[in-house]
């Protein structure tokens, strides 16, 4: 794992994709806090890295479209499967060079509430709260690029795909409030999300008997959950999109709120992403 986790940090520095991610995450947060605390005045950090991060969209495509697209468009990911080490090995390895290479820019960043104290009222847990949000969000959207990155060789493709990612989560909550709240719309989004899953399910271990399985007993339960109550079903797709949006647990942080739930699903959410990827370079290794 150290030998994967070398190997991309001397790509990633080698070439622009480092310092093009580092220079933009520094920008745009620089732009917000220019705005938020110089221009209006707020005494409160934690707004420029909520506004910063919308920079998410953009940049985390640059920095994972390339991760593993690359080397299975180049087929050096055949040299990765000889080596003496496990795929999640190889994974994690990927990972924490990319996260590594977005939390530096994040060093110089921690001066910026010191330096803003001296000119106001800045409450520190709160802004420092926020930022550890910040880092935890930038996480969530790595592993969920990187495992985007695992399932295409073309890396526009890949870009692409993130940047649809990206976008969805950060509109989330803005999609739930429009989203159907009637028992019948959330039963039917539901099965539709359901078969969704069980054909991604399908396409991660080329498994039709189990996808099937999966996804026929999921969609059993939830309708006859439904028959059972309906009640349970009133305004339940809003409450699951607010739920799942990684933007809206970051947004908590935000609040001054540090709830340790919300860090428990910033890690099961990185922990899914890198299981599914190391699935997906299973799959492409016994195939």
């Amino acid at each position: 794992m150290t030998a994967v986790f070398r190997h991309e940090i001397r790509l990633l520095f080698s070439g622009l994709t480092a310092y093009v991610y580092g220079a933009f995450s520094l920008f745009a947060i620089a732009i917000y806090m220019m705005y938020y605390n110089l221009s209006i005045g707020y005494a409160n950090f934690e707004y420029a890295l909520a506004g910063a991060s919308f920079a998410f969209l953009l940049i985390i495509p640059i920095i994972t479209m390339r991760i593993i697209a690359e080397e299975k468009k180049q087929k050096t990911d055949q040299l990765l499967y000889s080596l003496p080490i496990s795929t999640t090995q190889i994974v994690v390895g990927k990972f924490l060079a990319v996260f590594f290479a977005s939390v530096i820019p994040l060093c110089i960043v921690i001066a910026y509430p010191l330096i803003l104290q001296n000119y106001g009222n800045l409450y520190l847990p709160t802004a420092f709260g926020a930022l550890f949000g910040y880092i935890m969000l930038a996480a969530v959207l790595l592993a969920i690029g990187i495992f985007i990155s695992s399932i295409t060789e073309s890396q526009p493709m890949a870009a692409g795909i993130c940047f649809a990612a990206m976008v969805l989560n950060y509109y989330m909550v803005t999609l739930a409030e429009y989203a159907t709240s009637s028992a019948y719309g959330s039963l039917v989004a539901i099965l539709i999300i359901e078969f969704i899953l069980a054909l991604l399910i399908k396409h991660m271990t080329a498994n039709s008997f189990m996808a099937q399985g999966i996804g026929g007993v999921a969609m059993v339960v939830t309708a006859v959950l439904y028959i059972y109550n309906n009640d349970w079903f009133e305004g339940l797709f809003p409450k699951i999109l607010e739920n799942i949006s990684a933007y809206e647990r970051f947004y908590e942080f935000v609040d001054g709120i540090f709830d340790y739930t919300h860090v428990v699903y910033f890690i099961s959410v990185i922990v899914f992403f890198l299981f599914l990827t190391v699935q997906s370079l299973e799959k492409r290794r016994y195939n």
